[in-house]
């Protein structure tokens, strides 16, 4: 035996792996190999330990597809809301009070515990109106500055303050209203939730951004000429 070069599992495993005959001529050597269970100390065959990880597999993509009809599901339900919201805003006849109409929908139709929403740069007639006013200078460039909504905890945006319980309001969403991508933004959606990862920095924003695509062009109406 040579002691420079010893024996190793690598080797072992190759050579088994490379040497499937192996286990034929010596049969004895599967019946022989005992295991130790995952599911207690009591030893197992080779089989039955690979039987148990063949059933722990199917059990794993059983979870798997359970968790995709369940996504499935859930992606329906959020197109019919969307459905119902957008043919709602489609159906609006007072351009006026669409603002109140698209918060008072989102938290009655996606369940969002607190919503407001600010429109500036609106047509005169809409001035007095409560969503065309107080909002600061730094609100319009936030919502400007944003290319995506944003989604995280609630640091003390200034926007959380149009919020019935700003102090509610745990994670939030700032959504920027604006007539095309790269138009300035004309407006902000606020969504905000006590549960912390209602809106978080990870999740996606595609359906927001949806919203927001939505909302705009019904706002459309508000505008000044």
């Amino acid at each position: 035996m040579n002691t420079n070069n010893p024996i190793t599992e690598d080797d072992i495993a190759n050579f088994l792996s490379n040497t499937p005959e192996f286990f034929e001529r010596h049969s004895e050597v599967l019946a022989s190999v005992q295991l130790t269970s995952p599911h207690g100390n009591r030893a197992v065959s080779l089989q039955e330990r690979q039987a148990e990880m063949l059933r722990e597999k199917i059990k794993a993509l059983e979870h798997r597809i359970m968790d995709m009809v369940r996504h499935g599901t859930e992606n329906v339900v959020t197109a019919d809301r969307l459905h119902r919201w957008t043919r709602d805003l489609l159906n609006a006849h007072e351009p006026r009070t669409l603002p109140w109409q698209i918060i008072n929908e989102l938290h009655t139709q996606f369940m969002v515990p607190q919503t407001a929403i600010k429109v500036w740069d609106c047509d005169p007639a809409y001035a007095e109106e409560g969503y065309a006013q107080a909002v600061s200078d730094d609100v319009k460039a936030l919502a400007t500055s944003l290319h995506a909504p944003y989604c995280g905890l609630n640091s003390g945006f200034e926007a959380a303050n149009w919020l019935n319980d700003a102090r509610a309001a745990v994670s939030i969403a700032l959504v920027p209203l604006r007539p095309a991508a790269d138009a300035p933004a004309f407006g902000l959606l606020v969504l905000a939730s006590p549960d912390a990862q209602r809106y978080h920095a990870d999740m996606g924003t595609d359906f927001l951004e949806r919203i927001a695509e939505l909302a705009s062009a019904a706002l459309s109406r508000l505008r000044a000429a």
